[in-house]
């Protein structure tokens, strides 16, 4: 269950992130944002003489006109990029078994990745979502904005909503009309959202950061347990004793990331996996390195 907290433990935890990932910033993935992610696309830069060579399509037919001689538009790409964070704050975003709880891992990732690009000059947003939009940020450049963004993950309120995938996916497009980085944070336990992402993914760069907790996957043998759904509250109970029951839930959970995996795959949607239980950098960098490849970058 995601918890309030009050103002001072707030900011120990904010203070906390912020000097991990400024660390990380600085000694690993300096120089390798920029590489990874595309403009929004050309930009008109100026008008030049025409040179032997000079594609002909690129030929500004006034400015010949006016001169006597043929001039061409010569553009470059567009390097500022608007970076948004979609965020699951919904009741099952709470669920930790270790140190960490799903919710603190997005707001760790948040903070890495909006410092890596407040550096490269870039904006960053926020919007926050459970079964309705909790909390929408516009995108703005500098370090308060990203700690602005890393506070309002951490202070989401206790909740028992579920998950509407669809209506955050439909709030971006809406509000965000310029191609846009998204990195999409949840454990994806919602229902009836491809096509929305299938439209979101062709609008925006979407990168989705599924967030696993290790229990989710293997229950351990602890006898009867009663267990509750975070988001609807209802209440189950389980004989974790049963090996039929637990390769039941293990396998179960395995369908539904397997499923998962389809979908990104299906709409070539990039896929930057979270986990409770270990860091996530080596699973950046891997992330960036790929890009790299496929931008032909590295």
């Amino acid at each position: 269950m995601l918890m309030a907290i009050d103002t001072k433990q707030l900011m120990k935890q904010v203070g906390r992130i912020r000097v991990i990932t400024a660390r990380l910033v600085d000694e690993r993935f300096s120089g390798e944002y920029h590489s990874v992610f595309k403009g929004q696309g050309i930009e008109f830069d100026e008008v030049r003489e025409y040179t032997p060579g000079d594609d002909i399509r690129a030929i500004d037919w006034n400015v010949t006109a006016r001169m006597g001689h043929p001039f061409v538009k010569r553009f470059c790409e567009e390097r500022e990029l608007t970076v948004m964070f979609v965020v699951d704050i919904s009741g099952s975003q709470g669920f930790g078994s270790g140190n960490r709880s799903k919710v603190e891992v997005a707001a760790e990732l948040t903070c890495l990745l909006a410092l890596s690009a407040i550096r490269n000059d870039d904006k960053v947003g926020l919007i926050l979502f459970s079964d309705r939009i909790e909390k929408s940020i516009p995108p703005r450049k500098g370090r308060t904005a990203v700690m602005r963004l890393v506070r309002e993950v951490l202070a989401a309120e206790e909740t028992r909503r579920g998950t509407d995938l669809r209506a955050a996916l439909r709030f971006l497009n809406n509000v965000q009309k310029r191609r846009s980085v998204v990195f999409l944070i949840s454990d994806f336990m919602a229902a009836h959202y491809f096509a929305d992402l299938r439209i979101t993914a062709r609008r925006h760069d979407v990168i989705a950061c599924p967030v696993a907790d290790p229990r989710e996957y293997d229950l351990p043998s602890v006898g009867l347990v009663e267990v509750q759904d975070p988001e609807s509250g209802a209440l189950r109970l389980l004989d974790t004793a049963s090996p039929r029951v637990r390769r039941a839930f293990r396998e179960e959970a395995e369908r539904r990331r397997a499923e998962l995996e389809a979908v990104f795959r299906r709409l070539k949607i990039d896929r930057l996996p979270l986990y409770t239980d270990r860091s996530f950098v080596d699973d950046v960098r891997r992330l960036f390195h790929q890009r790299q490849i496929r931008f032909g970058r590295g």
